[in-house]
């Protein structure tokens, strides 16, 4: 039974690290429901509270919880005590050039676009929080709600990304029909779970 919550507790810690966004309580406990462990609202909530406890007393990492008519959220995140060091590296960022990373990320927006970060992620195979976060602050990409889902992002390329490439629209990419073409016939196999969240 033991074994079983901190099976539990770290798919909950997974959710949140990998979704990287304030995150429904129902929603964690729903997806939990699809895994081996069936988990119902209430114990959700149980494994949050243990793992905010576990928080406070060591790490550099916190659980933010909002009320939404939704629900109440949770998100995982840095401490408080920590604002200066993560605002001085991510300075630092700004000040260096583009990462592999960064520039993976964009050409994926640039010619899946308009596309959500699940999505991202999926292709990359890590988590993009981080990356879009500074493609966003730098202008190189916009983002707005995904009309059919109100609960999920779709990022593209910005008016500035495309005229630092020195061209008009987006479709003056290099291959860009074919690699459109080829996005589409993965999307239409890719699974699920990818297209449900931001």
């Amino acid at each position: 039974m033991e074994e079983n919550k901190k099976n539990i507790t770290a798919e909950v810690e997974a959710f949140l690290f990998v979704y990287g966004e304030p995150l429904e309580v129902k929603k964690i406990s729903k997806l939990l429901l699809k895994g081996a462990n069936k988990v119902s609202e209430v114990e959700a909530k149980e494994v949050i509270s243990e793992l905010q406890k576990k928080y406070a007393e060591s790490g550099g990492l916190s659980l933010l919880f909002s009320d939404s008519p939704a629900g109440q959220k949770v998100q995982l995140v840095t401490k408080p005590e920590f604002a200066p060091l993560m605002e001085d590296f991510i300075k630092d960022e700004f000040k260096e050039d583009l990462t592999p990373a960064s520039l993976e990320t964009l050409s994926l927006i640039a010619y899946l676009g308009p596309v959500s970060r699940a999505q991202i992620d999926y292709y990359r195979g890590v988590n993009s929080s981080f990356i879009l976060r500074n493609l966003l602050m730098r202008g190189l990409v916009e983002r707005y709600n995904d009309p059919q889902r109100a609960n999920v992002y779709l990022y593209q390329a910005s008016f500035d990304l495309l005229k630092y490439l020195g061209i008009s629209k987006i479709e003056d990419l290099p291959e860009y029909e074919k690699f459109k073409t080829i996005t589409k016939i993965n999307n239409a196999e890719q699974p699920v779970n990818t297209q449900l969240s931001n």
